[in-house]
């Protein structure tokens, strides 16, 4: 399967900014998702990006996994396809996550989930702590295996200021190869990448500036409104969320595989092995190279995560 599908799910809570596309959205918004493999498949992953990105960052990801489950990678709101919200105060970790448990619905209406895995990637991982931490809510199927890429329920004050400097700040580029070339600016962390790779995945970032047009101005591909309420969060508050996402890593119990660049200034080290000792107890895999974040397109970091998913299932903790 070369592509994905494009979908859509009605999510309730904060309205779109413009009129709903659809009388039924009215009140709420969509949020657009890409579908790989079989629609039908009981096995679906769920992959979601990072704060700035969108859901094709994960097609060469999907590609290698769409053969054996359902793979499905989220524009979480503001991003992508999917709509941007009318109030920047809805940007924030408890509506994407509400918007994951609408888009499991959906998905397990049209096909019933028996096995239920997450990849995210940053913000995709505290999305998916989020969901996985609380046992109470309304999953198909209980989360199986649970991939944190580069983040964990600590996240580095410095990391988040040198985002903040950059984030929301999208200017326009005169083609794709500039637009990259400003986007690599700020993403080296990412680490190496072939011309070919970075070209790849900076075309879903953009738009045209004048909808359709071609051959015009681009746009990057999300609300520069993401950036309020990050730029709104402080020190202190930070520290809270930390709390609050420990209590939920506790709690997980999805076998949990932790990636962390070698060189990640988001995700510490000591919170790295912190993470392998307490909670899912996750195991920890480093990556030389690379800062923050990985982004699963090298074969030998899809390998990895391939190897986790499919391999087989541990035997039941005492």
């Amino acid at each position: 399967m070369t592509a994905p599908a494009l979908h859509h799910v009605v999510c309730p809570g904060p309205a779109a900014a413009a009129p709903a596309a659809t009388p039924e959205a009215a009140g709420g918004h969509r949020m657009a998702y890409w579908q790989w493999g079989d629609s039908g498949h009981p096995h679906v992953l769920v992959c979601v990006h990072g704060l700035s990105r969108q859901g094709r960052d994960f097609d060469a990801l999907a590609r290698a996994l769409a053969p054996h489950m359902r793979v499905v990678c989220p524009d979480v709101v503001g991003r992508g396809c999917s709509d941007w919200l009318a109030d920047s105060a809805g940007y924030q970790i408890p509506v994407y996550a509400a918007d994951m448990l609408a888009l499991l619905a959906q998905l397990h209406a049209q096909a019933p989930i028996a096995s239920l895995d997450w990849v995210g990637t940053s913000m995709g991982g505290l999305i998916g702590m989020v969901v996985a931490g609380q046992p109470g809510l309304p999953l198909p199927a209980p989360l199986r295996r649970l991939v944190l890429n580069d983040v964990g329920p600590a996240v580095q004050w410095q990391a988040l200021q040198r985002i903040g400097t950059y984030l929301g700040k999208s200017g326009s580029f005169a083609s794709l190869e500039a637009a990259a070339d400003a986007m690599w600016a700020v993403s080296t962390g990412f680490g190496p990448h072939t011309r070919e790779q970075w070209l790849e995945l900076s075309r879903h970032m953009v738009r045209p500036a004048v909808p359709g047009q071609t051959g015009g101005e681009l746009l990057l591909h999300y609300d520069p409104r993401i950036a309020e309420p990050f730029d709104a969060l402080t020190e202190e508050a930070a520290a809270r969320g930390e709390t609050a996402l420990w209590q939920m890593y506790d709690q997980i119990r999805a076998e949990t595989l932790l990636l962390r660049g070698a060189e990640s200034d988001l995700l510490a080290r000591e919170t790295a092995q912190c993470m392998t000792e307490r909670g899912p107890r996750a195991r920890l895999v480093e990556l030389p190279g690379v800062g923050h974040a990985p982004t699963l397109v090298r074969e030998d970091q899809i390998r990895i995560v391939q190897e986790f998913l499919l391999g087989a299932d541990p035997a039941p903790r005492r």
